[in-house]
């Protein structure tokens, strides 16, 4: 975490978007801060561009609900995982193009690029991750250790790293050269849910159903900070592209944001109607997206430090 010297007001609802017909269960933004990409229980993945002239894109294609989609650093290509066991890689264009991976024997939770976008991570609850080689989906290696379902994989910045998280309470770091678990992490009681590194990769973060948000320091391996973060159960994480912020997300309906300098709560935000199910900042940190069981995806300006124009110019977007 770095002290930044950065200004901070509480954060405003820019836009939300609405078309799922079931619950979102996952949010993220495309890197060219052009669309905002969101997967839901309706089996569907939806794109939403930010402009008002161009209509938000619906991509059918899997059989069971969506439970986590992911933006390739380019932006050209997005990848889903759902219940089907399925993995999805789509162009976000009109046509919807589609390239299926049979990734696993169970429910697929979750899908990560990795930096360079030439790894596509997924987990699952066949109690595995999965490496496919991009371009060409060709699968590389899988990692396994988790005792439960697997609910989250992501890379580190540099890519030497996998970070997973599990119904089995725990959080694992991962070789991605050696392919071989390199540390457990067995400080939470219950489900977690989500887990990232920071920006430097210096620290990692857990959401979990215990209801609390933790943090790592990667450097001692020490458990750096823990907040009684919600009153539900804590769904899904963010960090501020500063590192300094932490954004989460939880079944009791809302969002929080955490000051990781000061080591405490920002504020607390209230938007969604029922529990949020995912949360992301974009990668300027300037936005932030939630969505939940009230099949809304919301837009936020975050007010943390300087900001460019909003990419948004409308206060509600609905699929044509």
């Amino acid at each position: 975490m770095t002290g930044a010297d950065l200004t901070a007001d509480t954060p405003s609802l820019e836009r939300s978007f609405r078309g799922h017909k079931d619950a979102i269960s996952s949010v993220c933004f495309n890197p060219n801060m052009k669309q905002l990409i969101s997967g839901g229980h309706d089996s569907c993945v939806m794109v939403w561009n930010f402009r008002l002239q161009l209509r938000a894109f619906r991509f059918v294609g899997h059989k069971a609900p969506v439970l986590s989609v992911a933006a390739s650093p380019s932006g050209d290509l997005i990848a889903s995982a759902s219940k089907d066991r399925t993995v999805r890689l789509w162009l976000p264009t009109v046509k919807g193009e589609s390239t299926v991976i049979k990734a696993h024997m169970a429910t697929v939770r979750s899908v990560a690029f990795s930096a360079d976008g030439q790894s596509l991570a997924s987990a699952s609850d066949d109690k595995t991750i999965k490496v496919w080689a991009l371009p060409g989906q060709r699968f590389n290696y899988s990692l396994a250790g988790h005792s439960n379902w697997v609910r989250s994989a992501k890379f580190s910045p540099d890519g030497r790293l996998l970070l997973s998280c599990s119904d089995d309470k725990t959080l694992k770091l991962w070789d991605s050269r050696t392919h071989g678990c390199v540390r457990t992490f067995y400080d939470h009681t219950d489900v977690v849910n989500a887990a990232a590194f920071n920006p430097d990769a210096t620290c990692i973060a857990s959401a979990s159903s215990d209801r609390t948000a933790k943090l790592w320091d990667l450097r001692t391996q020490q458990l750096l900070q823990h907040y009684d973060a919600h009153d539900e159960s804590v769904t899904d994480l963010s960090f501020h592209s500063s590192g300094s912020y932490l954004l989460t997300s939880s079944l009791d309906a809302t969002l929080k944001v955490w000051d990781l300098v000061e080591g405490r709560l920002f504020c607390t935000l209230h938007g969604h109607e029922g529990g949020v199910n995912a949360c992301a900042f974009s990668p300027d940190g300037d936005f932030f997206a939630s969505s939940g069981v009230d099949m809304q995806a919301m837009v936020w300006r975050s007010n943390i430090g300087p900001s460019g124009p909003s990419p948004l110019n409308a206060a509600t977007a609905t699929p044509t």
